[in-house]
């Protein structure tokens, strides 16, 4: 694999980590994150989600939530989304902190807001390498199967990519493609590292 790509969430748990690891199984370079103040996780009501930082590992969320009710997060599937997670890393990272794990060829996002706060943060940072990245947003509702969903349109989208000679001059075949196979719209931009 000739890219590397970040996916990126709001909490670094379900649609981007879903991506990551479908990506990494199969040798992609990838890495993932959120761009949220905090991970939120539902909780018992909707008023009361279960907020940790960034940085908290899979494994003590799971721990601290199979803890307070396992029956409610196993039925969820929070508890087997967090065990998954725990197997591709350690611990959500969060898009804004990332600037120490380098430049990425192509970012994907999995929600409008997220895509938004990615072009932003990628503007207001430093342009010293001048080397340019491909941010893509598909929209995936933030529940499990469109999660797995999202994940494989990702992967396909990724291996157009790979088997480009340069994603700048196909971009607008690969999208057009895309859109008219999965009829699914996709927002893309180029930023600059």
């Amino acid at each position: 694999m000739k890219l590397r790509y970040a996916m990126v969430c709001s909490s670094n748990q379900n649609r981007s980590m879903e991506a990551h690891s479908l990506l990494k199984r199969h040798g992609f370079e990838v890495s993932s994150y959120g761009t949220g103040q905090h991970v939120k996780l539902p909780g018992p009501s909707l008023r009361e989600p279960n907020v940790y930082d960034f940085g908290t590992p899979y494994k003590q969320m799971f721990d601290d939530l199979r803890r307070k009710d396992p029956d409610l997060y196993k039925r969820n599937g929070i508890l087997p989304m967090l065990k998954r997670n725990s197997s591709v890393k350690l611990a959500p990272q969060r898009w804004q902190n990332n600037a120490s794990d380098g430049w990425f060829d192509v970012v994907f996002s999995f929600e409008e807001k997220v895509f938004d706060m990615v072009l932003e943060d990628l503007h207001n940072r430093e342009h010293v390498l001048m080397k340019s990245v491909l941010v893509i947003n598909l929209e995936v509702k933030d529940n499990h199967e469109e999660a797995a969903v999202g994940a494989k349109f990702t992967f396909d989208l990724c291996q157009e990519l790979e088997a480009a000679e340069s994603w700048e001059d196909t971009i607008d075949d690969i999208v057009a493609a895309f859109e008219r196979q999965h009829r699914r719209k996709l927002l893309y931009s180029i930023s600059f590292y």
